[in-house]
């Protein structure tokens, strides 16, 4: 297999289908981004302080970030290519928010990014995650795409916050909590605790 095609010399690039699309295309944008979290997650499940469990299910999400970044790739309405992300991994995902929102301790304000080296990367993955989300909401505004794309997105980014504050309470490190902030959470941390 060729890696370089020169296809992409003059700014376009093909999409699923074979139709051509500018490489700076809304399109590109958003699965290109989704891309890049994918990336950060392979630098996190890297990380030797990452635990085995967490590696395993990090790498799970990394396929279905493939899957997502596939069906961003794909004309609308493509009868040849049909969609890969569906409702089940948006129910797997708020499953594992649930199983992880309890573990750390409760907090009342809001928290900054940091921590040990695995909760800051976490947080990196989810702010990546947020611009993703951005991208393929601007893309919906164009043309039709596979909606539960973007609520597999959305959780995602929950999904992120609530792991990076269990990395933090398993190594024993308390979360940087943001000093100028008033009571935000004034209950048990849940799913719809979590910032959006």
């Amino acid at each position: 297999m060729q890696i370089y095609t020169r296809t992409g010399d003059h700014g376009t690039t093909r999409i699923i289908g074979g139709k051509s699309v500018h490489k700076d295309s809304q399109q590109v944008e958003a699965y290109g981004t989704v891309d890049e979290l994918n990336s950060i997650i392979g630098m996190i499940v890297a990380l030797e302080e990452t635990p085995s469990d967490m590696k395993e299910e990090l790498m799970r999400i990394q396929h279905y970030l493939f899957d997502c970044g596939n069906d961003l790739a794909t004309p609308e309405k493509h009868d040849k290519y049909p969609y890969r992300t569906n409702a089940d991994l948006v129910t797997w995902l708020e499953s594992r928010i649930d199983e992880y929102a309890p573990i750390p301790p409760t907090v009342e304000s809001f928290i900054l990014p940091g921590g040990t080296q695995l909760a800051a990367q976490l947080h990196f993955a989810r702010t990546v995650t947020r611009r993703a989300e951005r991208r393929i909401v601007s893309l919906q505004q164009e043309q039709t795409i596979n909606q539960h794309v973007l609520k597999f997105i959305n959780r995602l980014s929950d999904y992120f916050f609530a792991l990076a504050r269990v990395a933090n309470t398993q190594a024993g490190v308390e979360d940087v909590l943001y000093e100028r902030s008033g009571r935000v959470f004034h209950t048990e941390l849940t799913k719809k605790d979590i910032p959006k």
